[in-house]
């Protein structure tokens, strides 16, 4: 059922077209997701869904009593209310209700109420009808899923009673979230839900949202959160939106083809209308052939012609180069703290980069991560241990804050003034191949959009030659063109990389091995961000599954165990799978070493039995045979045994 369509939408600013004739349908249950560049108009195309953005052309219809959720990109919960009185206003009705119901069970307790059954009668049924009401409405498990949600996002119940006006803007943004969940809206419409959000909490958003009871419209650049969640794409290009159905991943492929396909169907039409042209060029003025060109003169002229596929808007070019290579060892992080002031967010800190590698810093928001990158590029002091660097390493750091541009000069300044011996044209040719060109040059820093700002301080990192580059959110405020621009070039870069980000993908693509920072230390892991999950997965089955023998070994209750992900099932399934086999494999050995040695019985009774001594010994004939008889009928159920255990193997 179509909860949510909007029919030939368009939107203009100062006379020039967004957007035209955009077509956009959900449906109960959908999970989409809306993508494009920078400046597309996605945030205003939801806007208009929304009625918060005028409608120049088309329109919007919604399913009767439509509820909508909706989550603007940094949009925080504004509130003077504790995190626990304001989630709890979600379940207001189940709150007043339940108040209701002891209420009555305070009546059924009166003794006057007791001693009159028509009126006891009366309050146990209002009472009984009550309590289905209150089942119905999850009144038993509304806390329990207050408590999970604001777990999700971090939230422990040490801050429940927290004044929400006195968190910080991504706190807020969060709680702003974990409300809509909580009110389970028939559509949530999330606006870049997983900006400022650590690693962990976005695999739990991932999760939840995956089991979501509802419409979901995603605008987002998160490939590994699209991929894991939405089954249609609507891709908004050159203010034309264009529909795919699968994830992410299968978007992207699906289209490719078409742009080849399109390709083909022109160059074939190219490669025809060519053939024509040049048969009329050749024959219209012989008396012979000229009704024949004539013809195809006004073939061509009523011809549909195919215009050319296009691609998206030109991308930036972008590559590192290192001037000068560094030793092998490029950094040391012993026995490490780092923090503010003395006071350690993290500490036992241990890190080794070699040349060539890419390090992911990953740990949860608030580990020290940035604070880490700013201590190794000595911005801030180091706490306790030693940073070195190794022999003929530069640095180059990308300041996820944008801190060393400075918003009063111009973009064309911004670069010329760390490189005055360039000529301007020179400057000018750089700053176009990342896409800032004729008037942009001559933009103010300070009036750059997020996006613009990145570029800026990447076309500055380029031009340094650093060996070392150390980033810190890199892919932030870039669309997913410009962050798989970044990714082709960090991927090229013959030089070392430690860098912090929330993009599984681009973690994923980039890293050779993954640090996870928590407040005791450091722990490597050797291998990208797949790598890394299913080794936590590992880790966390193992240590589960020692919990859970534990407590039938002491005949205590497993409860409170947490519930074993997909991956964690599948890890002890694999386990318990080769502790069987490892079973059989042994009884094989065994059975197989008994064969011998009944082969070996067997053949010394033959042998006694050919025994010149004994051939006239009727006596002693029959005694051998008799053991020959039962050697051999060990013999041949010691190999139905063997065959038996094989059957099993092979299965």
């Amino acid at each position: 059922m179509i909860i949510l369509q909007a029919n030939k939408l368009t939107k203009r600013f100062g006379g020039e077209d967004l957007f035209t004739s955009v077509d956009l349908q959900v449906s109960e249950n959908s999970k989409i997701a809306l993508v494009g560049r920078n400046g597309a108009g996605k945030s205003t195309l939801v806007k208009m869904i929304m009625g918060e953005e005028s409608i120049d052309e088309g329109s919007v219809s919604t399913k009767k009593g439509l509820t909508i959720g909706y989550l603007a990109q940094n949009t925080g919960l504004k509130s003077n209310k504790t995190i626990i009185e304001e989630m709890e206003s979600v379940f207001e009705k189940v709150i007043k209700l339940e108040a209701k119901i002891h209420h009555y069970e305070e009546l059924m307790a009166d003794v006057n109420i007791n001693s009159n059954p028509d009126k006891l009668n009366e309050v146990s049924k209002t009472y009984d009808q009550l309590q289905a009401q209150f089942t119905a409405m999850n009144g038993f498990g509304y806390q329990a899923e207050i408590k999970a949600v604001l777990n999700g996002f971090g939230f422990g119940e040490d801050t429940y009673d927290h004044k929400i006006s006195e968190l910080s803007g991504g706190q807020q943004t969060q709680l702003a979230m974990a409300k809509l969940l909580l009110e389970k809206r028939d559509l949530l419409i999330l606006d870049e839900p997983t900006n400022h959000i650590d690693v962990k909490t976005i695999s739990w958003l991932e999760d939840y949202l995956k089991s979501y009871h509802g419409a979901l419209l995603i605008v987002s650049h998160d490939r590994f959160f699209m991929d894991k969640i939405v089954d249609e794409v609507y891709d908004l290009s050159q203010g034309q939106m264009t529909h795919y159905l699968g994830n992410y991943s299968e978007y992207v492929e699906k289209k490719r083809l078409n742009y080849q396909h399109q390709l083909k169907e022109y160059e074939k039409q190219q490669k025809q209308i060519k053939e024509m042209q040049d048969f009329v060029d050749k024959n219209i003025v012989r008396a012979s052939t000229t009704k024949r060109a004539q013809a195809r003169r006004k073939q061509l002229e009523k011809m549909q012609r195919i215009n050319p596929p296009s691609r998206d808007d030109k991308s930036a070019r972008l590559s590192f180069s290192p001037e000068r290579q560094s030793g092998n060892v490029v950094l040391n992080v012993r026995d490490a703290a780092i923090g503010y002031n003395q006071t350690a967010l993290s500490k036992n800190i241990n890190i080794d980069v070699n040349r060539n590698h890419a390090v992911a810093l990953i740990g949860p928001n608030g580990i020290g991560k940035t604070t880490l990158l700013k201590t190794i590029v000595k911005k801030l002091p180091l706490i306790k241990g030693e940073i070195n660097l190794g022999t003929g390493v530069q640095i180059g750091y990308y300041d996820q804050h944008q801190n060393n541009l400075h918003p009063s000069k111009s973009v064309l300044n911004e670069i010329w003034d760390d490189y005055p011996t360039y000529p301007e044209q020179k400057i000018r040719s750089i700053l176009g191949s990342f896409l800032f060109s004729g008037n942009d040059v001559e933009k103010t820093v300070g009036n750059l959009s997020g996006g613009e700002k990145a570029r800026l301080v990447l076309t500055k990192l380029s031009m340094n030659h650093d060996n070392f580059l150390i980033l810190d959110e890199p892919t932030n405020h870039l669309d997913i063109d410009s962050r798989e621009v970044l990714e082709n070039a960090l991927t090229n870069f013959d030089g070392t990389i430690l860098f912090v980000s929330h993009d599984r993908y681009f973690i994923n693509k980039l890293a050779t091995e993954i640090v996870e920072l928590s407040p005791n230390g450091s722990e490597l892991y050797l291998g990208n961000y797949n790598y890394y999950v299913e080794k936590k997965d590992e880790q966390q089955a193992i240590a589960q599954h020692k919990q859970e023998q534990l407590a039938e070994s002491q005949g205590t209750s497993n409860s409170s165990v947490t519930p074993k992900s997909d991956n964690q099932k599948q890890f002890i399934a694999n386990k318990e799978e080769q502790k069987r086999e490892r079973k059989i494999k042994r009884e094989i050995d065994s059975l197989e070493k008994d064969l011998e040695n009944y082969q070996t019985q067997k053949q010394d009774i033959e042998n006694d039995m050919v025994k010149p001594e004994n051939l006239n010994d009727i006596d002693k004939l029959n005694d051998l045979q008799n053991q020959l008889d039962d050697v051999e009928k060990q013999i041949n159920d010691t190999e139905d045994q063997w065959e038996d255990a094989m059957l099993k193997l092979e299965d």
